[in-house]
């Protein structure tokens, strides 16, 4: 309770200081997956309205949400882009700073393993996958070893005989996050020997990614993934949808199960490494810093996110219409997130 006290107290000081403290422009950080998203609606908003375009940082979801969750104030930001859902663990940080949140679903991404479009498209199971990135993976026994393949043809003949080199996401990156949930763990309950530990064994064997330099921490810029996989065809970059569909000229997406990372395939659910896209606003912060209001009407506006928005020419895949009115409600009302 002290703690919220002085975050209210801090934000009053800042509501009601001067004008040489007033900040007139929104502040966004998260999501290096959500950025060209918001990026695209924060340049509309500043062309369409009298308001100053807002600033838009790349910091990745984890990061995001650490700046968010600080506190109350000018030098936070208002908005945090996510491309998974709020931890328990942040959403109990922000309260405990005084911060009410509301939540905005924006549509849907799916995470693709691409490379150059130089070299052959790759169809990939969950559980090579798994194999080809794991830390520790099950050898005839079951028994978990570190992991031995170091070759894409180690783990099945079928595949390339070339080296693997993953060029991926760091583990602020929400990207990251659903990539261990959907696919590695995918790819891990697919071994009886994993499936069957207990709750936290499982998640260290499924979580844990190897570190022996087949797996490179790329950062959170992923137009500087695609640019390596172009130097490089033999390597293979994970990345959202959307920088796959503005790049498609340059890289080609692997295959999931046989199945193609597409737009189709992703909003009706067949292809099997998709996650929902999020941002997260603070409420005290609306009415204060000016335009917040604005900013969310034109995000959640058929112009925007509908089915035939500017933002599906940028890759988002929309939510069904009743779903979409629902959040658009949420986010004009500034209904509070409780979890």
């Amino acid at each position: 309770m002290i703690r919220q006290a002085i975050a209210v107290s801090s934000f009053a000081l800042f509501a009601l200081g001067g004008t040489a403290q007033a900040r007139d422009q929104i502040h966004i950080v998260g999501s290096s997956t959500v950025f060209p998203f918001s990026t695209t609606v924060a340049e509309q908003f500043g062309k369409s309205t009298d308001f100053k375009t807002p600033v838009v940082e790349s910091t990745g979801s984890g990061g995001g949400m650490k700046l968010f969750c600080a506190g109350v104030g000018l030098e936070h930001p208002d908005i945090t882009n996510a491309s998974r859902r709020i931890k328990k663990a942040e959403f109990e940080k922000c309260t405990a700073n005084g911060i009410d949140i509301t939540e905005v679903k924006i549509g849907f991404d799916g995470i693709v393993l691409a490379n150059s479009k130089s070299g052959p498209q790759l169809n990939l199971t969950k559980q090579q996958i798994f194999l080809a990135l794991a830390k520790d993976v099950p050898d005839q026994n079951g028994n978990l070893v570190p992991n031995p393949y170091m070759d894409w043809s180690d783990i099945d003949p079928s595949l390339p005989n070339a080296k693997i080199e993953v060029l991926g996401p760091p583990p602020t990156s929400g990207t990251r996050d659903a990539f261990v949930e959907l696919a590695m763990e995918g790819g891990a309950k697919t071994f009886d020997s994993i499936k069957s530990l207990d709750k936290k064994a499982f998640q260290a064997a499924a979580h844990s990614i190897r570190e022996d330099g087949a797996y490179v921490e790329a950062g959170e810029n992923d137009n500087l993934i695609v640019q390596k996989l172009e130097k490089n065809p033999s390597a293979v970059g994970i990345f959202g949808f959307s920088f796959l569909d503005q790049n498609i000229d340059k890289v080609q997406g692997a295959q999931v199960g046989g199945i193609d990372p597409t737009f189709e395939n992703i909003a009706d659910g067949k292809y099997g490494i998709s996650r929902s896209l999020f941002f997260y606003v603070k409420k005290q912060h609306v009415g204060v810093v000016p335009g917040i209001e604005a900013y969310l009407n034109e995000f959640t506006s058929d112009k925007a996110w509908g089915d035939e928005g500017y933002l599906v020419d940028k890759g988002l895949i929309p939510l069904p219409a009743a779903d979409r009115k629902m959040m658009r409600d949420s986010a004009t009302g500034m209904s509070p997130l409780s979890m």
